[in-house]
């Protein structure tokens, strides 16, 4: 019995695991940088913010984006998000079910042109 073919079907199932298990981590990310310029931008209590409508917008097409990662939701609505480090607000969606779904959103980051903020799946 030749033991060759048998290598190969296992050193192309090692490749094909690491190949998904990197695209798993590259694509289940909840941290994102937005620039804030004038599409973006909004005022919460006089500091410059990030618009809500953009940020339900990454977080919908980040929280399923395979899958196995996070599950479908539907009507994600989040309030303006104040540009300053800490800053937290929750947005909120109906799940798969129908169910209501509560995403809590923090800002890690915020300069004059850009925040980086990141969302927590349930």
């Amino acid at each position: 019995m030749e033991r060759r073919p048998l290598l190969v079907t296992g050193v192309a199932l090692a490749a094909v695991a690491a190949g998904g298990g990197a695209l798993t981590y590259a694509m289940s990310g909840t941290e994102s940088t937005t620039g804030l310029d004038r599409y973006s931008a909004v005022t919460v209590d006089g500091e410059k913010g990030l618009s809500g409508t953009i940020a339900a917008g990454r977080i919908a097409s980040k929280y399923s984006p395979l899958p196995w990662i996070g599950g479908e939701t539907s009507d994600l609505k989040c309030p303006d998000l104040k540009a300053v480090a800490g800053t937290e607000v929750t947005c909120t969606a109906k799940d798969g079910d129908g169910r209501d779904l509560s995403i809590p959103v923090t800002v890690v980051r915020a300069d004059a042109s850009s925040v980086t903020w990141k969302f927590e799946r349930a």
